[in-house]
């Protein structure tokens, strides 16, 4: 079942949202450092970037490019924070970063790299195709 309560919420070079959204959690806090660094090395810009996923007001997780694409080739990363897992907001998450690719990269391939055994990152990428 397609979630439709997500909003998203770009991340800054500075690693601060683009849109005020209250207190952050540490984890929140922590991800937005993180995606600043990964800026600095990553050449980023909209809308291959990081995002938090915000439902009701709370951030439950992020997700985001690795960098823009390259060679026809993107790769994609989501997660939920443990405290909102089993929710279906990894799915929601990946569709969303899917979506982007479809609308302005038409041709360009999809990746991500998740643990080889069977989980839940797994069955989102499996469920989205």
């Amino acid at each position: 079942m397609k979630r439709s309560s997500l909003s998203f919420v770009e991340i800054g070079n500075d690693g601060e949202p683009k849109v005020a959204i209250g207190q952050l959690s540490e984890t929140a806090r922590e991800v937005c450092e993180k995606t600043a660094t990964l800026y600095q090395t990553a050449d980023s810009f909209v809308p291959w970037v990081g995002y938090l996923a915000i439902e009701n007001g709370v951030v439950v997780g992020t997700c985001a490019f690795r960098s823009p694409p390259r060679n026809c080739e993107v790769e994609i990363a989501y997660f939920t924070f443990p405290e909102f897992e089993g929710r279906g907001f990894a799915t929601e998450m990946a569709r969303h970063l899917i979506q982007i690719v479809k609308d302005t990269g038409p041709g360009t391939r999809i990746f991500a790299f998740t643990l080889p055994e069977r989980n839940a990152s797994n069955r989102v990428l499996q469920k989205l195709g």
